[in-house]
């Protein structure tokens, strides 16, 4: 049975408190339930709001390069996760600095190349993930919305997995089918809902009541309101900026909203925990790698 989760306070800041006592990062991967949600956008403030909270965060970027993080923040990539598996450059070379205590990789060809290669290649890759141990507390993995996507394998491999959804009949289709792709054929039980674009927090809960209602009709998962992030001029205007809204704006609603989420996030349940470090993502990542969206009709 689908089960519905609001957040309750308490237990919120007991997750919170494990969070914070333990050395392994989390890694939440971000799925769109269609493209132009504002997928990106998501991803980049809600990095901000939780550098702003103490939290180093990791960006994995799955974007190609005019949909990417570094373009939506202005920064230029010159290296990617491909050069550190073609050992031409380190990992730490290849790592981008963005705002705050955040950094960047990107990794579209990399993350594509992941099912080809050999036990020596993934050992090397495996080790330089390794060195990231105890310097990254979050992951944030932004996942392309194309036909050769991973988000798959990125979700599977991740402990969390955030579906951002709109009002819109094309978002709740495809985060429907997204959600029961993984839950009935991987196991995959467990979603947060982030609902962006809206005018209010009652708009919003009737859009996740949607998702939710369809989602307990058809699928044993359970489905946790993570938030939302209202319409804000502030917003577009701090994306052509190339800054985050919680810097450009910080007293602007969207920017709140941020804060807020970012809040969620950290007290978030987290049922798929694993242990070890961003290693041990990487080393499920390679295992997953395999799996494309391509096999399945929706």
């Amino acid at each position: 049975m689908t089960r519905l989760i609001l957040h309750d306070q308490a237990a919120g800041l007991r997750n919170m408190t494990l969070f914070q006592e333990t050395d392994s990062a989390r890694v939440f991967t971000i799925a769109g339930g269609a493209a132009r949600i504002g997928k990106t956008s998501v991803v980049v403030n809600l990095a901000t709001a939780l550098a702003q909270n103490g939290q180093r965060v990791l960006l994995i970027d799955e974007n190609p390069c005019h949909n990417s993080i570094c373009t939506s923040l202005g920064l230029q990539a010159r290296f990617d996760l491909l050069h550190v598996i073609h050992k031409d450059k380190r990992l730490d070379q290849v790592l981008l600095q963005g705002p705050e205590n955040i950094i960047i990789l990107s990794a579209m060809r990399g993350i594509h190349a992941l099912n080809k290669l050999n036990p020596l290649e993934q050992d090397w890759l495996i080790k330089s993930f390794a060195e990231l141990t105890g310097s990254v507390d979050i992951v944030l993995i932004d996942t392309a919305m194309t036909g050769t996507t991973h988000v798959l394998p990125l979700s599977l491999a991740s402990e969390q997995v955030m579906i951002v959804i709109s009002g819109s009949a094309a978002s709740l289709t495809g985060a429907y089918v997204l959600i029961k792709i993984m839950s009935q054929e991987y196991s995959k039980q467990h979603f947060l809902i982030l609902v962006n674009k809206v005018d209010s927090e009652t708009e919003s809960l009737s859009i996740y009541q949607n998702l939710y209602k369809v989602a307990r009709q058809y699928l044993s998962v359970t489905l946790e309101y993570i938030g939302y992030i209202q319409s804000d001029e502030k917003l577009r205007s701090s994306t052509q900026l190339c800054k985050p809204v919680l810097e450009a704006f910080p007293a602007s609603q969207a920017a709140l909203c941020f804060k807020h989420l970012a809040r969620n996030v950290l007290r978030s349940s987290c049922p798929d925990k694993y242990n070890g470090g961003i290693d041990n993502f990487m080393q499920r990542l390679i295992r997953t790698s395999h799996l494309s969206m391509a096999n399945f009709m929706v």
